[in-house]
Protein backbone atom coordinates (compact mmCIF):
# COMPACT_ATOMS: atom_id res chain seq x y z
CA UNK A 1 0.00 0.00 0.00
CA UNK A 2 1.39 3.78 -0.54
CA UNK A 3 3.12 5.45 2.39
CA UNK A 4 1.76 7.33 5.22
CA UNK A 5 2.67 10.80 5.07
CA UNK A 6 1.24 12.20 8.09
CA UNK A 7 0.73 10.66 11.80
CA UNK A 8 -0.11 11.71 14.97
CA UNK A 9 1.98 9.70 17.86
CA UNK A 10 3.53 11.10 21.00
CA UNK A 11 1.31 14.26 20.84
CA UNK A 12 4.00 15.34 17.90
CA UNK A 13 2.74 15.54 14.41
CA UNK A 14 5.01 12.88 12.65
CA UNK A 15 5.27 13.61 8.64
CA UNK A 16 7.98 12.20 5.95
CA UNK A 17 10.44 14.98 5.22
CA UNK A 18 9.73 15.53 1.26
CA UNK A 19 12.86 17.29 0.84
CA UNK A 20 15.07 14.38 1.46
CA UNK A 21 13.18 12.04 -0.99
CA UNK A 22 14.01 9.71 -3.10
CA UNK A 23 17.50 9.36 -2.02
CA UNK A 24 16.91 8.96 1.79
CA UNK A 25 13.82 7.63 3.70
CA UNK A 26 13.42 10.78 6.80
CA UNK A 27 10.77 11.15 9.47
CA UNK A 28 10.74 14.46 11.24
CA UNK A 29 8.50 14.92 14.14
CA UNK A 30 6.86 18.48 14.93
CA UNK A 31 6.10 19.37 18.40
CA UNK A 32 5.15 23.43 18.28
CA UNK A 33 3.78 25.27 15.77
CA UNK A 34 7.05 27.75 14.29
CA UNK A 35 8.44 23.82 13.64
CA UNK A 36 4.91 23.12 11.57
CA UNK A 37 5.60 26.45 9.53
CA UNK A 38 8.75 25.82 8.38
CA UNK A 39 8.33 22.54 7.61
CA UNK A 40 4.99 23.47 5.32
CA UNK A 41 7.31 27.02 3.95
CA UNK A 42 9.96 24.61 2.86
CA UNK A 43 7.89 21.93 1.48
CA UNK A 44 8.91 18.87 4.14
CA UNK A 45 5.20 18.75 4.17
CA UNK A 46 3.29 19.73 0.98
CA UNK A 47 0.26 18.33 -1.24
CA UNK A 48 -2.94 20.44 -0.37
CA UNK A 49 -4.63 18.47 1.40
CA UNK A 50 -1.91 17.11 3.55
CA UNK A 51 -1.07 20.37 4.50
CA UNK A 52 -4.59 21.05 5.75
CA UNK A 53 -4.16 18.20 8.32
CA UNK A 54 -1.46 18.56 9.23
CA UNK A 55 -2.27 22.68 9.89
CA UNK A 56 -5.48 20.74 11.51
CA UNK A 57 -2.91 19.30 14.21
CA UNK A 58 -1.85 22.41 14.49
CA UNK A 59 -3.91 24.17 15.88
CA UNK A 60 -4.00 21.92 18.46
CA UNK A 61 -0.19 22.03 19.10
CA UNK A 62 -0.28 25.62 19.49
CA UNK A 63 -2.59 25.41 22.34
CA UNK A 64 -1.88 22.22 23.84
CA UNK A 65 0.76 24.12 26.83
CA UNK A 66 -1.79 27.05 27.41
CA UNK A 67 -2.38 26.44 31.38
CA UNK A 68 -5.76 25.04 32.66
CA UNK A 69 -6.58 28.06 34.28
CA UNK A 70 -6.34 30.59 31.31
CA UNK A 71 -9.23 32.92 30.47
CA UNK A 72 -11.29 31.80 27.93
CA UNK A 73 -11.33 34.79 26.45
CA UNK A 74 -6.79 34.76 26.10
CA UNK A 75 -7.49 30.74 25.14
CA UNK A 76 -9.51 32.22 22.24
CA UNK A 77 -6.84 34.50 21.13
CA UNK A 78 -4.23 32.08 21.13
CA UNK A 79 -6.20 30.13 18.85
CA UNK A 80 -7.16 32.87 16.31
CA UNK A 81 -3.27 33.72 16.49
CA UNK A 82 -2.22 30.36 15.29
CA UNK A 83 -4.85 29.88 12.64
CA UNK A 84 -3.93 33.22 10.84
CA UNK A 85 -0.10 32.42 11.59
CA UNK A 86 -0.55 28.81 9.89
CA UNK A 87 -2.88 30.08 6.82
CA UNK A 88 0.09 32.87 5.77
CA UNK A 89 2.12 29.89 5.14
CA UNK A 90 0.67 29.02 1.60
CA UNK A 91 -1.65 31.08 0.19
CA UNK A 92 -2.81 29.49 -2.70
CA UNK A 93 -3.79 26.07 -1.68
CA UNK A 94 -7.74 25.95 -0.09
CA UNK A 95 -7.06 23.02 1.62
CA UNK A 96 -5.33 24.85 4.31
CA UNK A 97 -7.61 27.57 5.40
CA UNK A 98 -10.52 24.77 4.91
CA UNK A 99 -8.90 22.78 8.06
CA UNK A 100 -8.21 25.94 9.67
CA UNK A 101 -11.69 27.22 9.52
CA UNK A 102 -12.94 23.98 10.69
CA UNK A 103 -11.00 23.76 13.75
CA UNK A 104 -12.10 27.17 14.48
CA UNK A 105 -15.34 26.49 14.25
CA UNK A 106 -15.38 23.45 16.46
CA UNK A 107 -13.56 25.72 18.86
CA UNK A 108 -16.56 28.08 18.68
CA UNK A 109 -18.99 25.66 18.86
CA UNK A 110 -17.58 24.06 22.29
CA UNK A 111 -17.21 27.59 23.92
CA UNK A 112 -19.56 26.97 26.75
CA UNK A 113 -17.14 24.23 27.92
CA UNK A 114 -13.49 24.43 30.14
CA UNK A 115 -10.52 25.24 28.60
CA UNK A 116 -9.57 21.35 29.08
CA UNK A 117 -12.46 20.34 26.77
CA UNK A 118 -11.68 22.55 24.08
CA UNK A 119 -8.04 21.73 23.61
CA UNK A 120 -9.95 17.54 23.79
CA UNK A 121 -12.59 18.53 21.02
CA UNK A 122 -9.98 19.78 19.14
CA UNK A 123 -7.49 16.94 18.87
CA UNK A 124 -10.78 14.77 18.14
CA UNK A 125 -11.75 17.32 15.24
CA UNK A 126 -8.08 17.13 14.14
CA UNK A 127 -8.28 13.57 14.27
CA UNK A 128 -11.22 13.04 12.70
CA UNK A 129 -10.23 14.97 9.72
CA UNK A 130 -7.33 12.41 9.62
CA UNK A 131 -9.43 9.40 9.41
CA UNK A 132 -12.10 11.31 6.80
CA UNK A 133 -8.91 12.28 4.82
CA UNK A 134 -7.79 8.12 4.14
CA UNK A 135 -11.50 7.66 3.59
CA UNK A 136 -11.89 10.60 0.78
CA UNK A 137 -8.87 9.73 -1.08
CA UNK A 138 -9.94 5.87 -1.17
CA UNK A 139 -13.92 7.08 -2.71
CA UNK A 140 -12.10 9.58 -4.93
CA UNK A 141 -9.79 6.69 -6.05
CA UNK A 142 -12.87 4.96 -7.07
CA UNK A 143 -14.26 7.12 -9.44
CA UNK A 144 -10.62 7.93 -11.15
CA UNK A 145 -10.14 4.32 -11.68
CA UNK A 146 -13.01 4.03 -13.44
CA UNK A 147 -11.75 6.81 -16.26
CA UNK A 148 -8.57 4.86 -16.71
CA UNK A 149 -8.48 2.18 -19.67
CA UNK A 150 -6.77 -1.20 -19.78
CA UNK A 151 -3.37 -0.52 -21.31
CA UNK A 152 -3.61 3.00 -20.15
CA UNK A 153 -0.91 5.56 -21.57
CA UNK A 154 -0.84 8.79 -18.91
CA UNK A 155 0.76 11.65 -18.40
CA UNK A 156 0.47 13.56 -14.95
CA UNK A 157 2.20 16.70 -13.61
CA UNK A 158 3.20 16.88 -9.94
CA UNK A 159 2.96 14.85 -7.18
CA UNK A 160 -0.64 13.49 -6.25
CA UNK A 161 0.13 10.38 -4.17
CA UNK A 162 0.03 9.44 -0.67
CA UNK A 163 2.90 12.19 -0.01
CA UNK A 164 0.09 14.62 -1.07
CA UNK A 165 -1.94 13.44 1.21
CA UNK A 166 -2.61 11.12 4.53
CA UNK A 167 -2.03 8.35 2.64
CA UNK A 168 -2.80 6.88 -0.97
CA UNK A 169 -3.44 10.40 -3.02
CA UNK A 170 -5.73 11.76 -5.41
CA UNK A 171 -4.92 12.02 -8.90
CA UNK A 172 -1.97 9.00 -8.81
CA UNK A 173 -3.99 7.30 -6.13
CA UNK A 174 -6.74 6.61 -8.94
CA UNK A 175 -3.94 5.26 -10.70
CA UNK A 176 -2.38 3.03 -7.84
CA UNK A 177 -6.22 1.67 -7.63
CA UNK A 178 -5.92 0.80 -11.51
CA UNK A 179 -3.23 -0.59 -11.36
CA UNK A 180 -4.24 -2.80 -8.30
CA UNK A 181 -7.00 -4.02 -9.89
CA UNK A 182 -5.41 -5.94 -12.73
CA UNK A 183 -5.31 -2.96 -15.18
CA UNK A 184 -2.31 -2.43 -17.16
CA UNK A 185 -1.11 0.94 -17.28
CA UNK A 186 2.18 3.01 -17.96
CA UNK A 187 2.76 6.79 -16.52
CA UNK A 188 4.84 9.59 -18.25
CA UNK A 189 5.67 11.38 -15.32
CA UNK A 190 6.80 15.37 -15.83
CA UNK A 191 9.70 16.58 -13.73
CA UNK A 192 7.84 19.30 -12.41
CA UNK A 193 10.11 22.40 -12.34
CA UNK A 194 11.79 23.78 -10.52
CA UNK A 195 11.33 21.50 -7.55
CA UNK A 196 11.36 18.23 -9.16
CA UNK A 197 8.38 16.45 -7.64
CA UNK A 198 7.42 14.36 -10.14
CA UNK A 199 11.63 13.06 -11.00
CA UNK A 200 11.92 12.85 -7.08
CA UNK A 201 8.26 11.90 -5.39
CA UNK A 202 5.99 10.54 -8.04
CA UNK A 203 8.64 8.66 -9.43
CA UNK A 204 9.69 7.23 -6.06
CA UNK A 205 6.02 6.35 -5.36
CA UNK A 206 5.56 4.89 -9.04
CA UNK A 207 8.14 2.29 -8.40
CA UNK A 208 7.57 1.66 -4.67
CA UNK A 209 4.05 0.47 -6.37
CA UNK A 210 5.21 -1.50 -8.77
CA UNK A 211 3.48 0.88 -11.90
CA UNK A 212 5.47 1.05 -14.91
CA UNK A 213 6.50 4.53 -15.40
CA UNK A 214 8.86 6.89 -17.35
CA UNK A 215 10.63 10.56 -16.32
CA UNK A 216 10.19 13.08 -18.90
CA UNK A 217 11.65 16.76 -19.05
CA UNK A 218 8.13 19.17 -18.93
CA UNK A 219 8.99 20.33 -22.02
CA UNK A 220 8.87 16.86 -23.95
CA UNK A 221 5.07 16.08 -22.69
CA UNK A 222 3.53 17.68 -26.06
CA UNK A 223 6.24 15.83 -28.18
CA UNK A 224 5.14 12.56 -26.27
CA UNK A 225 1.19 13.16 -27.00
CA UNK A 226 2.57 13.87 -30.60
CA UNK A 227 4.33 10.47 -31.03
CA UNK A 228 2.17 8.28 -28.98
CA UNK A 229 -1.44 7.29 -27.92
CA UNK A 230 -1.82 9.08 -24.70
CA UNK A 231 -5.25 8.05 -23.07
CA UNK A 232 -5.34 10.85 -20.73
CA UNK A 233 -3.74 13.20 -18.61
CA UNK A 234 -4.58 13.37 -14.75
CA UNK A 235 -3.35 16.09 -12.30
CA UNK A 236 -4.61 17.36 -8.81
CA UNK A 237 -5.65 20.86 -7.42
CA UNK A 238 -4.76 23.37 -4.79
CA UNK A 239 -8.35 25.27 -5.74
CA UNK A 240 -10.63 24.90 -7.41
CA UNK A 241 -13.03 27.99 -8.04
CA UNK A 242 -16.84 28.13 -8.51
CA UNK A 243 -16.66 27.96 -12.47
CA UNK A 244 -14.14 24.97 -12.79
CA UNK A 245 -11.55 26.79 -13.76
CA UNK A 246 -8.28 25.31 -11.06
CA UNK A 247 -4.77 25.90 -9.60
CA UNK A 248 -2.40 23.59 -9.46
CA UNK A 249 0.97 23.50 -9.46
CA UNK A 250 2.91 25.75 -12.02
CA UNK A 251 3.55 23.91 -15.78
CA UNK A 252 -0.68 22.50 -15.50
CA UNK A 253 -2.24 24.92 -17.86
CA UNK A 254 0.64 24.57 -20.32
CA UNK A 255 -0.10 20.89 -19.67
CA UNK A 256 -3.87 21.50 -20.23
CA UNK A 257 -3.10 22.95 -23.65
CA UNK A 258 -0.94 20.91 -24.84
CA UNK A 259 -3.56 17.86 -24.05
CA UNK A 260 -6.37 20.11 -25.62
CA UNK A 261 -4.33 20.10 -29.01
CA UNK A 262 -4.18 16.48 -29.00
CA UNK A 263 -7.18 15.45 -28.08
CA UNK A 264 -6.16 13.88 -24.65
CA UNK A 265 -8.87 13.66 -21.79
CA UNK A 266 -7.64 16.11 -19.08
CA UNK A 267 -9.06 15.43 -15.55
CA UNK A 268 -8.44 16.98 -12.73
CA UNK A 269 -8.63 14.74 -9.12
CA UNK A 270 -9.37 16.70 -5.78
CA UNK A 271 -11.34 15.95 -2.79
CA UNK A 272 -14.58 18.56 -2.36
CA UNK A 273 -12.38 20.68 -0.36
CA UNK A 274 -10.15 21.70 -2.43
CA UNK A 275 -13.64 23.85 -3.94
CA UNK A 276 -13.45 27.86 -3.32
CA UNK A 277 -16.87 28.76 -4.24
CA UNK A 278 -16.64 32.07 -3.37
CA UNK A 279 -14.51 32.71 -6.00
CA UNK A 280 -16.25 33.30 -8.80
CA UNK A 281 -13.29 32.44 -11.36
CA UNK A 282 -9.74 31.25 -11.65
CA UNK A 283 -8.44 34.89 -12.02
CA UNK A 284 -9.55 35.72 -7.94
CA UNK A 285 -7.22 32.84 -7.17
CA UNK A 286 -4.29 34.16 -4.83
CA UNK A 287 -0.97 32.64 -6.46
CA UNK A 288 1.97 32.26 -4.33
CA UNK A 289 4.99 33.38 -5.86
CA UNK A 290 8.33 31.74 -4.42
CA UNK A 291 11.78 32.38 -4.04
CA UNK A 292 13.86 33.03 -6.91
CA UNK A 293 17.44 30.55 -5.34
CA UNK A 294 15.05 27.65 -5.96
CA UNK A 295 14.99 28.42 -9.42
CA UNK A 296 18.59 28.91 -10.11
CA UNK A 297 20.52 26.89 -7.39
CA UNK A 298 17.12 24.97 -5.87
CA UNK A 299 19.26 22.24 -5.03
CA UNK A 300 22.81 23.54 -4.41
CA UNK A 301 24.30 23.80 -7.62
CA UNK A 302 23.96 27.64 -9.47
CA UNK A 303 22.29 27.03 -13.01
CA UNK A 304 22.07 30.88 -13.88
CA UNK A 305 24.14 34.05 -13.58
CA UNK A 306 24.23 35.73 -9.89
CA UNK A 307 21.99 38.78 -9.84
CA UNK A 308 19.46 37.24 -12.20
CA UNK A 309 15.91 38.13 -12.07
CA UNK A 310 13.47 35.12 -11.84
CA UNK A 311 10.03 35.31 -11.69
CA UNK A 312 9.01 32.05 -10.11
CA UNK A 313 4.87 31.33 -9.38
CA UNK A 314 4.90 28.44 -7.29
CA UNK A 315 0.82 27.48 -9.22
CA UNK A 316 -1.11 28.81 -12.35
CA UNK A 317 -4.94 28.24 -13.52
CA UNK A 318 -6.28 26.20 -16.05
CA UNK A 319 -9.31 27.69 -17.54
CA UNK A 320 -12.73 24.57 -17.08
CA UNK A 321 -12.69 25.05 -20.74
CA UNK A 322 -9.61 22.63 -20.79
CA UNK A 323 -10.98 20.37 -18.21
CA UNK A 324 -12.90 17.00 -19.40
CA UNK A 325 -14.06 16.47 -15.90
CA UNK A 326 -12.91 17.17 -12.48
CA UNK A 327 -13.20 13.58 -9.89
CA UNK A 328 -14.08 14.05 -6.72
CA UNK A 329 -14.76 11.77 -3.40
CA UNK A 330 -18.40 12.84 -4.24
CA UNK A 331 -18.47 11.58 -7.94
CA UNK A 332 -17.23 12.66 -11.16
CA UNK A 333 -18.20 16.75 -12.24
CA UNK A 334 -18.42 16.89 -16.08
CA UNK A 335 -19.02 20.68 -17.39
CA UNK A 336 -21.15 22.74 -17.57
CA UNK A 337 -19.24 23.61 -14.15
CA UNK A 338 -21.14 26.26 -13.02
CA UNK A 339 -23.93 24.15 -12.47
CA UNK A 340 -22.70 20.85 -11.90
CA UNK A 341 -20.65 22.08 -9.49
CA UNK A 342 -23.57 23.43 -7.41
CA UNK A 343 -25.18 20.26 -7.93
CA UNK A 344 -22.37 18.21 -6.59
CA UNK A 345 -22.38 20.78 -3.46
CA UNK A 346 -25.99 20.29 -3.07
CA UNK A 347 -25.62 16.71 -2.33
CA UNK A 348 -22.93 17.02 0.13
Amino acid sequence: MPVTTISWSDEKIRIIDQTQLPLNLVYFDIADVPTLCEAIVKLRVRGAPAIGIAAAFGVYLGIKETPEYLEKEKLFTVINTVVLTLKKTRPTAVNLAWALDQMLETAQNNSDKSPLEIKSALLVKALQMYEDDREINRRLAEHGASLIPQNAQIITHCNTGALATVDYGTALGSIFLAHSKGKKVHVWVDETRPLLQGARLNMWELQNEGVDCTLICDNTAAFVMQRNKIDLCIVGADRIAANGDTANKIGTFSLAVIAKYHNVPFYIAAPMSSFDQSLASGAEIPIEERSGDEVVQGFGQRIAPENSHVYSPAFDVTPNELITAIITDKGIIKPPFNQNILFAFSRI
